[in-house]
């Protein structure tokens, strides 16, 4: 059995990432986002009048400090009972947060705590189906979305797929976002239109999106 150490062209963490370290590993393009968000957005899903008025509490709770929040004050006071109230939690599948994550692009070793995703596994995640960053109040040379397209393209390689989803937040503000791998082992990257978590349309939508991705894709 060949022991030879695996010699990789790099190694980084996911919270070091920024734009030069993500196109050197993966020349990744950005996409017009045309239609590629209509199936997602437009699940077919109604929202209840328990679940409107948790959404509206929400709201009403937080919208005036949610600009404010450190990281953990901004997961623990909005973004976790959101996602607590989707539920992923299915025999199937789970919600995972800060789990150790790693794995192999274009010869780059990667590895880190992503902030959420939803896999498989009972223990410890397995086949991830979706990423979700956050958790900063601004941009910084290290942006959620470059983490998170990185941690997805981890995931791509790893579940030997060709396209995955997850959503980054800055404050108050969220984005989704589709990750592609093309043939030549180069990515391509779409993202959403802003929705804004404090206005109650926009909140319902990034819940119905959330929704989604629990019944519709992870599969």
């Amino acid at each position: 059995m060949d022991n030879k150490e695996i010699k990789y062209k790099g190694e980084y963490n996911f919270s070091k990432i920024d734009y030069d370290i993500l196109y050197k590993i993966t020349k990744l393009s950005f996409e017009d986002r045309e239609n590629k968000f209509d199936e997602w957005f437009n699940y077919d899903y109604k929202i209840n009048e328990d679940e409107e008025f948790f959404l509206k509490e929400l709201i009403k709770k937080e919208s005036k400090y949610i600009q404010y929040y450190l990281e953990q004050q901004l997961a623990a006071r909005f973004i976790i009972p959101l996602l607590r109230k989707v539920d992923f939690a299915t025999k199937n599948y789970r919600d995972w947060y800060q789990y150790d994550f790693s794995g192999v692009v274009n010869g780059y070793k990667l590895s880190g705590k992503p902030d959420f995703m939803v896999a498989t596994g009972d223990i410890k995640p397995r086949i991830p189906y979706f990423f979700f960053q956050e958790f900063k109040k601004s941009r910084t040379n290290s942006n959620p979305d470059f983490q998170v397209l990185m941690e997805m393209a981890v995931a791509l390689e790893k579940n030997k797929t060709n396209l995955i989803r997850g959503v980054y937040n800055i404050g108050k503000m969220w984005n989704f976002i589709i990750l592609e791998k093309t043939p030549d082992k180069k990515y391509k990257y779409y993202e959403s239109e802003t929705l804004n978590c404090i206005e109650i349309e926009d909140l319902k939508q990034i819940y119905i999106n959330l929704k989604a991705i629990k019944h519709k894709y992870c599969k």
